[in-house]
């Protein structure tokens, strides 16, 4: 079953946020490569099991929220049932050397997305 695999949380201040979410969940950061803006993090559950990872880099546009990626084997397969469904696929695109996006909203209004690893492609 599809499960949340990756959360995105957009700043204005990569630093600040970093020490924000440091100092009060105790997340660790790494930076994938220096020429990225990006860094990666882990969570752990209350019990310490692992949780879901995400990613934080600098906010693309004004209204941009943090962002829920549901795993999925096949963002095509997926994107026609969210169709189906009534919901809406606003954006696709591959993430070089990782996998696959999209950006897509529920029949709510409320947007999620959809993450394919690399080597899953149709």
């Amino acid at each position: 079953m599809p499960t949340f695999v990756h959360m995105d949380i957009p700043t204005d201040d990569l630093e600040r946020a970093k020490k924000f979410y440091s100092c009060v969940f105790d997340w660790k950061f790494e930076r994938p490569s220096p020429e990225m803006e990006y860094y990666l993090f882990e969570t752990t559950g209350i019990d310490g099991e692992k949780g879901v990872g995400g990613g934080m880099g600098l906010r693309g546009e004004p209204e941009q929220r943090i962002a829920g990626y549901i795993g999925v084997p096949s963002i095509k397969e997926y994107s026609d049932k969210i169709e189906k469904a009534g919901g809406k696929v606003i954006n696709q695109m591959p993430v070089p050397g990782w996998g696959y996006l999209a950006i897509c909203l529920d029949t709510e209004g409320n947007l999620f997305g959809l993450w394919e690893d690399a080597g899953n492609e149709d």
